[in-house]
């Protein structure tokens, strides 16, 4: 509900006009409303005996000359017209309430049900995947196809409001997806990833949930990495340079994806989402031919595809990938789904009877999964300060400014909302600030008790501020993870617990 009337905010506000006057951002009023994904923010507050509506106004100026008529207009006709209009509801509006919250509360349920019904992604029947642009995550309206379910990955799932929803759901295990170029096969996968959050009505994605433990996995050549076991993934390099440990400034493609993975797993990601695009090609593959002429001794890289069915099998760790040029990986897929001008068909049957035809399909770790080593992040090396003020800015989506340091965020794909990077930033200041990092807790458990405070708190509790500016919104565990990994003047111990 707090969602719904910040948008409805918004929507007044554009009514009575952005009465922009003097200079600067004289006249503006805004309010945090976020896209197209539900997300918990501080915007609007509801509690037992009141409703509090958080905006921003830029009082009207010129210059330095204060413009005394116009402020008044201002606070005392345009802003308690914007509180009529969103706060008031009349029937029309109590039905659209009604229905924007049906609509979350049946994703939130059909999300619930994944892990019992041994799912990881659920895509309902006449869902819009495709996007407006490459810059808009408004659904495409021309010439869209709406998601039909193959009937062998076809399931039911009841919510609440709506009884229950037919869909094609994607098991547990090794995912494939597969097809030729411009068929959809990516369009799925930014979809799936997603999934993650609610979406409002009328996105096209209001059924399409994912596991709340997914996370998407790519290669991030020049990003550094700080004291990670690689050696699941990346056995000893040249010249006797452990893995077990490992630390670059520029991390390569390689090593950079295999980071990402166990920094993710790290974090408590049961789910990993990959598109061969974004993929280091000599980490996910390593051919017969290659392996003939290059003898496994030689080669520190284990790659993934020796190791993805283990994850899953020993770790409870499930991938989809989307893949249309490695068939190798025919061999190892648990599932495989084709993506044909945008129709979705299970062609797995016929994908493992090419890949028991074709031989040469003997993938195999070599060594039982090791676990993840767990990582200790020392506080002084997390400092939001700069001249001895704390100093967070979000830019985007794409970086926060953690005191001195900025935080390049561009290819944690599962960030949908700068408020999100601001809640990032001034999380990591509160974790340090109030001892949650205290040189003791491991990562996953100060991630557990950032979410547990919360919880309990509210978003607020990580503003400086009380009440006011109402700009966060919640990140998820793994990109509050994701950004601490990527803070260039983090240091860490590792914690290597007995078996």
């Amino acid at each position: 509900m707090e969602d719904f009337l910040a948008r409805r905010a918004r929507r007044a506000i554009d009514r009575v006009g952005r009465r922009r006057t003097g200079t600067g951002r004289s006249g503006i009023i805004q309010v945090d409303a976020g896209g197209q994904e539900v997300l918990e923010r501080t915007a609007c507050r509801i509690s037992d005996d009141r409703v509090e509506l958080r905006l921003s106004v830029g009082l009207p100026a010129a210059g330095r000359t204060v413009l005394g008529d116009v402020a008044e207009d201002l606070l005392t006709a345009a802003l308690p017209e914007i509180a009529r209009y969103a706060l008031w509801l009349d029937r029309t509006a109590l039905q659209e309430a009604e229905r924007f919250i049906a609509v979350v509360e049946d994703a939130e349920a059909l999300r619930e049900q994944l892990p019992r019904a041994g799912l990881v992604a659920f895509i309902g029947r006449g869902a819009i995947l495709p996007r407006r642009s490459g810059v808009s995550q408004e659904p495409l309206t021309d010439g869209v196809v709406p998601f039909e379910p193959p009937p062998s990955l076809e399931v039911e799932l009841a919510t609440p409001h709506s009884g229950r929803l037919r869909g094609m759901g994607i098991p547990e295990g090794v995912t494939l997806i597969v097809g030729g170029g411009f068929h959809g096969k990516s369009t799925l996968l930014e979809a799936l990833a997603r999934g993650v959050y609610n979406h409002i009505p009328g996105d096209g994605r209001e059924r399409v949930v994912t596991r709340a433990d997914a996370v998407v996995i790519r290669a991030e050549d020049g990003r550094r990495v700080v004291g990670v076991d690689l050696s699941p993934f990346i056995r000893d390099l040249p010249l006797g340079r452990s893995t077990t440990c490992f630390t670059s400034e520029d991390a390569s493609g390689s090593t950079s994806q295999a980071s990402n993975i166990l920094e993710a797993l790290e974090a408590g990601a049961r789910v990993l989402l990959m598109d061969e695009d974004t993929c280091a090609t000599n980490f996910m593959i390593r051919d017969h031919l290659m392996r003939e002429l290059v003898p496994a001794e030689a080669e520190p890289i284990v790659p993934f595809i020796d190791r993805v069915r283990q994850l899953h099998r020993e770790a409870g760790v499930s991938t989809i990938l989307v893949m249309g040029g490695a068939g190798d990986y025919l061999h190892v897929a648990d599932t495989v789904i084709w993506m044909h001008a945008y129709h979705p068909r299970d062609v797995t049957a016929r994908a493992h009877e090419l890949a028991r035809q074709h031989g040469n399909g003997v993938f195999a770790p070599p060594n039982p999964w090791p676990g993840v080593v767990q990582r200790v992040p020392i506080p002084e090396s997390i400092d939001p300060r700069r001249r001895e003020r704390t100093r967070i800015k979000a830019h985007g989506t794409e970086e926060v400014t953690f005191g001195y340091e900025s935080i390049d965020l561009r290819h944690v794909e599962q960030l949908v909302d700068p408020s999100q990077v601001r809640a990032i930033g001034l999380a990591l200041a509160y974790a340090v600030e109030h001892d949650i990092i205290d040189g003791k807790r491991a990562l996953s458990a100060i991630l557990d008790l950032v979410d547990e405070i919360v919880d309990r708190e509210g978003l607020d509790i990580l503003s400086p501020y009380r009440g006011h500016p109402g700009d966060l919104a919640r990140p998820r565990r793994y990109e509050l993870a994701a950004a601490l990994n990527r803070l260039r003047s983090l240091e860490v111990r590792q914690v290597r617990l007995a078996p």
